[in-house]
């Protein structure tokens, strides 16, 4: 499960922040996380209320923003919703195609007191 050590890493980062800005914890957190990132969120929720414990984010509100993986047909110029990154074309039905958005995986904006 490398949700885990992700959100391992999310903590460092709002803990790294919170010390910068010289608070002492988070309210909120917002994530922006692709539908192409790997990210399982089940065992993202699971890591998440296990990891957080004891950390500035102990009680912080989560607040997720789902990306919609998106490609970009290299043939053709079409953009498209896609669930993999094998999708055809579905304009052209090309398999040359590059993912625009939808792996994305980082923390948005960090609200502390």
């Amino acid at each position: 499960m490398h949700e885990l050590s992700i959100v391992m890493g999310i903590i460092d980062i709002a803990r790294k922040e919170i010390e910068k800005a010289n608070l002492r914890k988070a309210e909120t957190i917002e994530m922006d996380i692709g539908t192409l990132s790997g990210i399982e969120f089940e065992a993202l929720d699971f890591a998440w209320n296990m990891a957080v414990t004891g950390t500035v984010l102990e009680n912080a509100e989560r607040k997720i923003n789902i990306i919609q993986a998106k490609a970009k047909c290299v043939s053709c110029g079409h953009i498209f919703n896609t669930k993999s990154v094998f999708d055809q074309c579905p304009k052209c039905n090309d398999f040359f195609t590059e993912i625009i958005a939808g792996k994305e995986l980082k923390v948005k904006a960090i609200t502390a007191i």
